[in-house]
């Protein structure tokens, strides 16, 4: 089971953990539910859902440590999976999640002052649960390739009608725009769950469509200009896993 390589002392670091776990359990929820509901077997163990620092998850027991290192998550949480509903068990596993986030990113936070303790929360606060966006009250939009095939990456080669150039930001806002109009949704961070900003800068996977601020990758407008292919994270490291 991995863990951080040191504790986050600041708002801004211990932020930047909460994000990344999070991550870690959107994914585990939504895209690899199907993966994560067969490693919940009723039959073994006490078992954990785990996000780490490294945006993956692990479904294990619990620390043996005690007390341990970091809070930890519900335990059991296999145990009541096949007397449930699929998308009840879900949601439930959703809600203790986000309680365990909240419970590490406070544990860390201990030591900061009360501002600082505030401004934490408000950072937190401003990104949807694990419960919203498992039972769809917000959603973490896989987006599909167009009709005619094209993917809606920003890194695909696209003219106007009257044949010029248009530029990335263009191309994001019209294929985002194509999307709120036919499903009146919004888009939001594969990484960190956000929603759309026409102010920020998005990038697009090529590989499985999601988007991402480019600040949540580590992508630069700059550096996007000279990208022929985006992968994003996650599907970096399944490749280089094969």
């Amino acid at each position: 089971m991995s863990s951080a390589i040191s504790s986050p002392r600041t708002v801004e670091e211990i932020f930047k953990d909460f994000k990344a776990r999070r991550s870690a359990l959107v994914r585990a929820l939504t895209y690899d539910v199907d993966q994560f509901y067969s490693q919940c077997d009723p039959e073994k163990e006490n078992l954990c859902l785990y996000g780490h620092p490294n945006e993956s998850w692990e479904v294990t027991m619990p620390a043996d440590e005690v007390p341990p290192e970091i809070p930890e998550p519900a335990l059991g949480i296999n145990f009541s999976r096949d007397g449930m509903c699929k998308k009840d068990w879900l949601s439930l596993v959703a809600v203790h999640s986000d309680c365990w986030l909240v419970a590490v990113a406070f544990y860390f936070g201990a030591r900061l002052n009360g501002n600082e303790r505030k401004r934490l929360y408000s950072l937190i606060n401003d990104l949807p649960t694990l419960f919203e966006v498992v039972t769809g009250r917000i959603s973490v939009k896989d987006n599909q390739p167009g009709a005619d095939g094209r993917s809606k990456s920003w890194n695909s080669t696209k003219r106007s009608i009257d044949g010029q150039a248009r530029s990335k930001h263009e191309l994001l806002e019209e294929s985002l725009g194509e999307v709120d109009d036919a499903e009146n949704d919004e888009t939001f961070c594969g990484s960190c769950g956000g929603s759309y900003n026409s102010a920020q800068f998005w990038i697009g996977c090529d590989i499985c469509e999601r988007w991402y601020h480019g600040k949540c990758v580590k992508i630069t407008p700059a550096k996007a200009e000279n990208i022929k292919q985006y992968k994003c994270p996650s599907c970096s490291t399944k490749k280089a896993r094969h």
